[in-house]
């Protein structure tokens, strides 16, 4: 090979790891740090805070600036020995939980007849001042017709909440939120939730609670949309969103933001069901998702899109509707996409 070949290969070569390999080690080197940040032990934030920034420091010189084999051999091994550590914490169903998500719902079908125990109907007077109640809830599966979307946001953007109601011509609607299940004292948080703190929860409840809490006592915004699916298409998610009730009151698994959050399982279900499309940024970002399911045929209206988002906007119906029984009527009148 002539001189000039063999310096083209090793700038093609270099290249190719400069686009590659060097992204790869960064996000490696940097969800290390994160994970020591976020690791459980030990439970004192001043000594996990300077753990991990001593590595993310000593990491970098010892990858991007130190020649010492031995620097990056000593790196590598504490990299495994993180990523070891990591492997070993487990999601528990044991902790002090925030009461609101205390309870795991459990499903039981007796042919036509599904019945959910720990669905919450809480009675608020505040956000954080409320009287706890779980119901146990029947329906029938010859009953139920349709699905109904809502995408909640806590502020203005692209990142919002999606949730599902399940709708029966005999009973009210049922609700379901795939959610955090946070311990006391707990927030949100998106990056924390990469790194197994939080535990998932699929919150079965009454709209009045699901739907109220966001609207009247979290400031949040609202919107509402009838899917157009057929009943055949909303009871086999129906099936399969109780099977995933059910295993995660025997098995607990950690919430994923990119992975294992509420979007993200909603689009998994329907592929499992029937769903045919490909993956969309909109499935991450889903405060667009509404957008992505007009594009795609699911809701059904003559409405222009921004036209059909506007009067989709159940805030200040929620507000005003009460919380008595009619409230999943009230909260669905003059609506669009709602059969009148």
């Amino acid at each position: 090979m002539a001189a000039s070949d063999s310096g083209l290969l090793r700038r093609l070569l270099t290249g190719l790891a400069a686009l590659f390999v060097l992204p790869a080690v960064v996000l490696a080197h940097a969800w290390a740090s994160l994970a020591l940040w976020f690791s459980p032990l030990p439970p004192e934030t001043w000594i996990r805070g300077t753990l991990a920034l001593g590595f993310a420091i000593a990491g970098f010189w010892a990858l991007f600036r130190s020649d010492s084999v031995a620097a990056r051999a000593a790196y590598a091994i504490v990299f495994v020995l993180i990523a070891y550590g990591w492997s070993l914490i487990e999601p528990s169903d044991r902790r002090d939980w925030r009461e609101e998500v205390a309870v795991m719902p459990r499903a039981t079908i007796a042919g036509d007849v599904v019945t959910i125990t720990g669905v919450r109907n809480f009675d608020y007077r505040d956000r954080n001042d409320f009287t706890p109640h779980y119901e146990t809830r029947e329906v029938r599966l010859s009953h139920l017709t349709g699905i109904d979307f809502y995408v909640a946001f806590w502020m203005k953007g692209p990142i919002g909440h999606t949730f599902l109601s399940f709708t029966f011509d005999d009973a009210p609607p049922l609700s379901v939120s795939i959610e955090t299940r946070p311990e006391k004292g707990e927030g949100f948080d998106p990056l924390a939730s990469m790194f197994k703190t939080f535990e998932l929860i699929y919150v079965v409840g009454e709209e009045r609670d699901l739907v109220r809490l966001r609207t009247n006592f979290r400031d949040e915004d609202v919107f509402l949309y009838h899917m157009a699916v057929s009943p055949e298409r909303a009871r086999a998610l129906f099936f399969e969103y109780l099977r995933r009730i059910n295993e995660l009151a025997d098995h607990p698994e950690f919430y994923h933001l990119l992975s294992n959050s509420c979007t993200i399982n909603i689009v998994r279900y329907a592929n499992a069901t029937g769903r045919e499309g490909s993956w969309d940024i909109r499935h991450i970002l889903n405060g667009w998702i509404d957008r992505y399911f007009y594009r795609a045929g699911l809701i059904k209206t003559p409405l222009p899109f921004d036209e059909l988002r506007r009067r989709s906007d159940i805030t200040e119906v929620s507000k005003a509707a009460g919380d008595g029984p009619d409230y999943p009527q009230r909260i669905r009148a003059g609506l669009p996409t709602f059969p009148k």
